[in-house]
């Protein structure tokens, strides 16, 4: 199978080539100069196109890195046709697709070209791979000076599938709810017991889907193992984990476990359409731990569900208590219905998400509370995937006598009589929390920024009946 570099933002460096270039001191010419010979261009003002209108008059070359073309502007002497020569230096596949439809496609490593015709108005063009357009890989081939009333913005994308803009537009705002979607399909919040062994092989496809994640609201996601979050995976200090992925989708993703230690171009490898990748990793470090896609744009993988969870138990294992669950806390920037994350929503200064979840789907714990014991011992693995804002976890009516977050303990019987009220996190952060609901009833569990509560970022713990006056 192919291993290439993980995708990283990388300006390249570019080759223009075409007819007589003007010097660096001289007055600013022609980016493609004009024909040899030709008299209009050395008095510096457009020239007709010569010749067989079918000619060639020159090539365009242009360098995809991850995320960006370089140049991005071009300027040419002449309407016509061009060689356009892509090169892709990343290290996931791109496309140079123009607003005429004419795409070009290159593999990392690879060139590929076309001949396309390029009218008095110019062309956009763009990266039509989800997220990358909007991400930053847009240009504009022009004829002449830059077009500014011709209707073609500077730097406006072509056409491209999959965006997420949908009924959102600009962006902004729900789309309007569909009442017949189908009903969100509740996650067991239950922890899994920790794998039994000391090697684990675990299968975990690359699956895209439709998934409801509020009421009325579905997502075209793309999963880990067809659940968003992806399976938590639970091992021993000093396991050996193998996990093996097969890419059903339709475009190319990577994965990153933050509980291992390997180089990032080494096993955060892209997976085509249809391959397989085995990522092997040793749990050397204990903790609650992120795996996500790491693929460019990494902001639009996320935002579309590639994240989970993995459980690294310390030495000597965790005691025994009465009740273990396993929260994700992310957040969802819808695009239009059954359409993608939008990726301007995600990628904006101030995020402001649709919905923040815990496991996937908005308010599914409020809606169907958890039953725990009374003066039980509860033990909550807690991950907040983001991709951009930060949790604070609290449970109503508790106080959490244990907190373990990213290797820092609070502990019970510390010297000092210490609890929490809550925990904070950071995107790609984890905690373990236990704490001992005192008497029957509900415990409603958050992130405290109540922005956020509303948007779907609560839960219900019921201790016994749930009535706290029995």
């Amino acid at each position: 199978m192919t291993r290439t570099r993980l995708m990283l933002v990388i300006a390249a460096s570019l080759s223009l080539v075409l007819g007589a270039c003007t010097q660096a001191a001289a007055k600013p010419g022609w980016t493609y100069g004009p024909l040899a010979g030709d008299p209009a261009g050395a008095a510096g003002t457009p020239a007709a196109s010569q010749g067989d209108s079918g000619a060639v008059l020159g090539t365009i070359e242009v360098t995809a890195a991850d995320l960006s073309f370089s140049p991005n502007m071009v300027t040419v002497a002449t309407a016509g046709r061009y060689d356009v020569k892509l090169t892709n230096t990343g290290a996931i596949q791109h496309n140079l697709t123009f607003s005429d439809g004419t795409a070009i496609v290159a593999d990392p490593g690879q060139t590929s070209s076309a001949v396309v015709d390029i009218p008095a108005g110019g062309l956009t063009f763009s990266c039509t791979i989800p997220g990358h357009a909007q991400a930053g890989m847009t240009g504009m081939v022009s004829v002449g000076s830059m077009p500014m009333d011709s209707g073609m913005a500077m730097g406006s994308p072509a056409p491209s599938a999959g965006t997420g803009t949908g009924t959102s537009g600009n962006g902004l705002g729900l789309p309007a709810a569909d009442p017949n979607a189908p009903p969100y399909v509740l996650r067991d919040a239950t922890a899994p017991a920790v794998m039994p062994g000391t090697v684990h092989d675990i299968d975990l496809p690359i699956i895209e889907k439709d998934m409801t994640v509020a009421a009325g609201y579905v997502v075209h996601v793309w999963t880990f193992g067809g659940t968003v979050p992806g399976p938590v995976i639970r091992v021993h200090l000093g396991d050996t984990v193998h996990v093996h992925l097969t890419n059903e989708g339709t475009m190319s993703h990577s994965i990153d476990f933050h509980a291992s230690q390997t180089a990032m171009n080494d096993q955060m490898v892209e997976i085509k359409p249809g391959a397989t990748f085995t990522y092997t990793f040793r749990a050397d470090y204990a903790g609650v731990w992120m795996y996500h896609c790491g693929t460019a744009p990494a902001l639009e993988h996320i935002a579309n569900g590639m994240f989970g969870m993995v459980i690294v138990e310390p030495k000597g294992g965790l005691p025994k208590v009465d009740k273990e669950l396993a929260f994700v806390q992310n957040e969802w920037y819808l695009g239009g219905q059954g359409q993608i994350a939008d990726y301007t929503k995600a990628s904006a200064g101030a995020p402001s998400p649709d919905f923040v979840t815990f496991n996937g789907v908005a308010n599914q714990y409020k809606d169907n509370p958890i039953s725990v014991p009374t003066k039980g011992r509860i033990r909550v693995f807690i991950l907040d995937a983001g991709p951009s804002i930060d949790s604070s976890f609290h449970v109503v009516g508790t106080i959490f006598d244990t907190v373990i977050k990213e290797g820092i303990a609070l502990l019970p019987g510390n010297s000092g009589g210490w609890g929490a009220q809550a925990v904070d996190l950071s995107p790609a952060q984890g905690a373990i929390i236990e704490f001992s609901p005192q008497e029957d009833g509900m415990y409603p569990f958050v992130t405290h920024a109540f922005n956020f509560t509303v948007r779907g970022a609560m839960g219900i713990f019921q201790a016994g009946d749930g009535n706290p006056k029995n």
